[in-house]
């Protein structure tokens, strides 16, 4: 009954039902039917709750039981998935289902099991050792031996920035560590104790995600204690907890979840329906068409541009496409030419051939590559007649590349391919062919489960663009690295982002007819407290028509001076009509009176004021000019981390396009040491002295897209010191520098981005129709030139229609400096388009 509640379609219901049979009796002869069932009621619980569940994560997916009791979203049979992969009965192993909630509502989920399953006797946290590491470690041992904190830690950042490097292996990648451990005997003996204390536990914290329910009070098992929060936390680690026969539960958080969440409750909001996320048209078109075409900035798991690259390339058309595409997007396929083979596979551009008749079904709908594990499982299975218990033995022993238990497993395959009639010679070579592309398998569970989530992104970016952008933006409102790459994402897709308002706008970011509105909640300053006094107040009596009328209004003890000034920087008072200059210039006064007029309102007088306001009648606004842009845009920044309105930039978009060779979301996928051109805002910076006295700086560079930082050394700082102002505009060549953490960008060299097209100029050249023009004219515009002097070589082509044609070479006293301001000059000078630039 319960498969025929979640498969509408027609089915062969007698599959189903062997399969399921099957699942439970495995389930129950290895003692996991209260697994299984735990999982299934905390999921029903959430989903009850609304909080968004993930449809499944790892190779659970595979697994028809976990489908029909609501733990996966998947249907196994259908995509091929394969239940020993997830629970090998032929192996003692505890089942392992990792869920997925949204990430601000998985306490709620953790709650609910505390309080169901028997209270913190028999539920709790799991504790993480935090264990010395090099860097760690020698700024430790370095205090204890009181050598001064500025050694140290220079010392300590000489440490390349390898995921889990230790010190000998930094030694042997840093020469300048390998000199000081030689010539200063402080430096030797700090080193030494340190290898000795490296890698001990330094610190405790609770595991993100591991929880642990037990039958007996867990004090029976292990001990327990109290975590900084008050939460009980075991004092065993994961391994040990699962050495001792405790079972453990994952509560992932997934940022994604709450995206997809809010997103159908705009889309509910705005149309009255939103789509059932869960049982989406898995062929629309509109989806595949964004995938396509890689416009999947915001798309969960496809937003490297190598990621669109591929998808670009492949043009998928099927969900079965999709899977493929999470399995191949990683290290091993990428460098042994797996995903080029795939690609040309599925255009035709290389034959599909098969090892033999027999492996069609199987690797059909990867064009003949071995993509997935669960492929191996089921070649070993029907050509070699392994069980799948056996075929997942395989698998395993295919990842470990154990040379005696691979050599096992090949005799045992070859018996198995000569017992079903299979020529020997045939065996040999499809042995070999799954032991190199089954090292490069991914766990096709997996693979489905999250191409699902990939899937449902994308199709509401295809066909509800501004609510999911919108959602996509509330989740990141405090990484202003994101909010500036998400907001270019809108403008290049034609969706508008409007600034915040205190009138139209709401804690989130919200969506007004096809522009994006700016939620609240990202200005700084303004906290939960504020925004519900403003939007209490706007439901109460409707929207504020005066800085005064808002001042009066709103609860000051919770939208005080700095919040009010935040409001007004940022632009959210805008829509009351007054010009932000003014409104900061009364600011104090406003509040006074607000002040005032509540107070007297809480003892119950009734003032002058109090009955102007209610006719509307407040203190005149000076008069006044507005700010400068450079200004505005600078207070915008200062408020909600970035430009809104505007951006220092934009006079230099073709310059950019023109001079740079990448941006900040690009120089990501770059590998170490590639040369580069950027161009951008200095958006902050911090002087050093080196250790020979000299002056650097780490800049943090701004573009349209985002940030990144560049480090300027000493030789380079000199010649670049005087643009160390913030919002100024620079080029920047020099090279990637990049580890498992960080891309940074090592300078070596930075110019203001206004000379670029002078430095980068061959020339500059003016093409113009002088027919009906004089002498006078020509001396005007010489004239012109005259506020544009520079480097570039200068050329006027003056052309008579039809007849003829003279090139004047300007004199060297008239070279000039192209760009964007000479460009605008000129070409309103003649009223149409005449100068070429030349680079």
């Amino acid at each position: 009954g319960e498969i025929g509640e979640r498969r509408k379609e027609a089915v062969d219901e007698q599959g189903y039902r062997d399969r399921l049979k099957y699942e439970i009796d495995v389930i129950r002869k290895m003692g996991f039917s209260g697994y299984f069932l735990v999982v299934a009621d905390f999921i029903r619980y959430a989903r009850e709750a609304g909080v968004p569940v993930g449809p499944g994560r790892g190779s659970a997916a595979g697994s028809l039981v976990a489908y029909s009791l609501g733990i996966t979203e998947l249907d196994p049979i259908e995509y091929g998935l394969i239940f020993e992969r997830f629970l090998n009965p032929g192996r003692q192993s505890m089942p392992d289902i990792d869920v997925d909630f949204c990430m601000d509502k998985r306490d709620l989920v953790f709650k609910y099991v505390l309080s169901k399953y028997g209270g913190p006797d028999h539920v709790a946290q799991i504790i993480t050792f935090g264990k010395l590491q090099a860097r760690a470690v020698i700024r430790d041992v370095g205090r204890v031996l009181d050598i001064p904190l500025r050694e140290v830690d220079q010392l300590a950042k000489l440490v390349p920035e390898v995921l889990k490097i230790t010190i000998d292996q930094a030694i042997r990648k840093e020469p300048k560590l390998q000199t000081l451990e030689k010539e200063d005997p402080r430096i030797k003996e700090l080193l030494s104790i340190a290898r000795v204390l490296e890698g001990l536990p330094r610190h405790v914290s609770t595991h993100a995600a591991g929880v642990v329910i037990s039958d007996r009070p867990l004090v029976e098992y292990l001990p327990l204690y109290k975590g900084s929060k008050g939460e009980v936390v075991t004092q065993y680690d994961l391994k040990c907890v699962e050495a001792i026969g405790l079972i453990k539960f994952d509560f992932l958080g997934l940022r994604t979840l709450t995206v997809i969440d809010n997103a159908l409750k705009l889309i509910q909001t705005r149309c009255g329906k939103a789509p059932d996320i869960v049982r989406l048209d898995m062929a629309d078109h509109k989806t595949f068409d964004l995938l396509c075409k890689g416009l999947t900035t915001g798309v969960f798991q496809l937003e490297s541009s190598g990621m669109k690259d591929i998808l670009v390339r492949v043009r998928p058309e099927s969900f079965n496409d999709i899977i493929a595409l999470v399995a191949l997007y990683r290290p091993g396929p990428l460098e042994s030419g797996m995903v080029d083979d795939f690609i040309k596979r599925k255009h035709g551009k290389k034959k599909v051939t098969y090892l033999l008749d027999e492996l069609e079904p199987i690797l059909k709908n990867t064009y003949g590559v071995i993509l997935y594990q669960e492929q191996v499982m089921r070649i070993a299975s029907v050509l070699a007649s392994y069980s799948m218990a056996e075929a997942d033995n395989l698998r395993k022993a295919m990842g470990k590349k154990v040379i005696e238990i691979m050599a096992q497993e090949r005799r045992r395959f070859l018996e198995g391919i000569e017992t079903n009639g299979i020529d020997i010679k045939k065996g040999e070579e499809l042995f070999a062919l799954i032991e190199k592309f089954g090292g490069y398998g991914f766990n096709k569970s997996h693979s489905a489960a999250y191409a699902l989530i990939v899937y449902q992104t994308a199709y509401l970016k295809a066909n509800y663009p501004v609510e999911f952008m919108a959602s996509l933006l509330t989740s990141e409102m405090r990484d202003a690295d994101n909010v500036v790459k998400y907001v270019a994402e809108c403008r290049s897709q034609g969706i508008g982002v409007l600034p915040p308002d205190i009138n139209e706008g709401d804690r989130d970011f919200t969506v007004v007819d096809e522009n994006i509105r700016f939620g609240l909640a990202a200005i700084k300053n303004v906290g939960q407290g504020a925004i519900e006094s403003i939007t209490a107040a706007r439901r109460e009596q409707g929207a504020f028509k005066s800085i005064h009328d808002f001042c009066e209004r709103v609860d000051l003890r919770k939208v005080n001076k700095r919040v009010v000034e935040s409001l007004i920087k940022c632009g959210a008072l805008d829509s009351t009509g007054a010009k932000r200059s003014q409104m900061l210039h009364v600011m104090k006064d406003a509040l006074d009176i607000g002040q005032k007029s509540q107070k007297d309102r809480m003892i119950g007088q009734y003032t002058l004021f109090d009955a102007k306001a209610k006719g509307g009648i407040h203190p005149q606004l000076p008069d006044m000019e507005e700010w400068p842009e450079g200004r505005r845009l600078a207070f915008e920044k200062e408020t909600i981390g970035f430009f809104v309105t505007g951006h220092p930039l934009a006079k230099y978009e073709e310059v950019l396009s023109r001079h740079t060779t990448v941006d900040t979301i690009k120089i990501r996928d770059l590998p170490d040491g590639r040369h580069v051109k950027i161009g951008g805002v200095v958006s902050g910076f911090k002087v050093i002295t080196d250790r020979k006295g000299g002056k650097m700086a780490f800049v943090t560079l701004e573009d349209l897209h985002g940030f990144v930082e560049v480090i300027l050394f000493a030789s380079v700082y000199a010649k670049g010191e005087e643009f160390m102002e913030t919002d100024i505009p620079v080029l920047i060549d020099g090279h990637v520098s990049k580890n498992e953490k960080t891309v940074k960008i090592l300078g070596d060299s930075i110019i203001h981005l206004s000379k670029a097209e002078e430095l980068c100029a061959k020339s500059a050249n003016f093409n113009i129709d002088v027919t009906g023009m004089d002498r006078e004219q020509l001396t005007e515009f010489r004239t012109l030139l005259e506020d544009y002097k520079g480097e570039c070589p200068a050329f006027i082509n003056l052309r008579i229609p039809r007849k003829s044609e003279i090139v004047i070479a300007l004199p060297d006293a008239l070279k000039l400096q192209p760009g964007g301001d000479l460009s605008e000059a000129v070409n309103r000078y003649f009223g149409q388009e005449v100068v070429e630039i030349v680079y």
